[in-house]
């Protein structure tokens, strides 16, 4: 069996008026985060990591920010075709690690919700999607809650 492993990091600032998706689910806030997208900061460095692993170049290579195509897309679509493409080359999806860096919402009660949908979307044991949530302590742009951060490890196997 041979495996590889690759590392995503992502990041989005806050916007009124958006709503909060984070791992695949709506998370109550006050704010959204800004992108072409649905902006999912925690997919997108899923995405940047399995595509990294498979080396396969970004996510904005293959879902460029310039195309009508993705504007306002469900991140989980984008995730779902990276799966595919994966698949394509004989890769599967081994296990996620993921963090992600916010000040604000509170995750850690979302957390269970997003193990599952993420584990449907890459069909994987639940087990095998392990996601983290810290602050930044107040520090820099996180910690002044302009947006939120995230960062991923895939391995994949052949």
């Amino acid at each position: 069996m041979k495996i590889k492993v690759g590392m995503g990091y992502d990041v989005h600032q806050f916007a009124e008026g958006r709503d909060l998706w984070l791992g695949g689910i709506r998370i109550p806030h006050t704010h959204g985060l800004l992108g072409h997208s649905d902006a999912d900061v925690l997919i997108h460095a899923i995405c940047d990591a399995l595509l990294g692993a498979a080396g396969l170049r970004d996510i904005g290579y293959h879902f460029p920010d310039t195309s009508a195509e993705f504007a306002g897309i469900d991140s989980k679509i984008l995730l779902s075709r990276v799966v595919a493409s994966l698949g394509e080359r004989g890769w599967h999806v081994g296990n996620i690690d993921a963090t992600v860096c916010a000040q604000a919402p509170k995750l850690n009660p979302h957390i269970p919700a997003m193990q599952k949908t993420l584990a449907d979307v890459l069909q994987i044991d639940t087990a095998d999607v392990n996601i983290k949530a810290t602050t930044t302590e107040r520090l820099g742009f996180v910690g002044r809650k302009e947006g939120i951060a995230a960062y991923a490890v895939a391995l994949i196997e052949q």
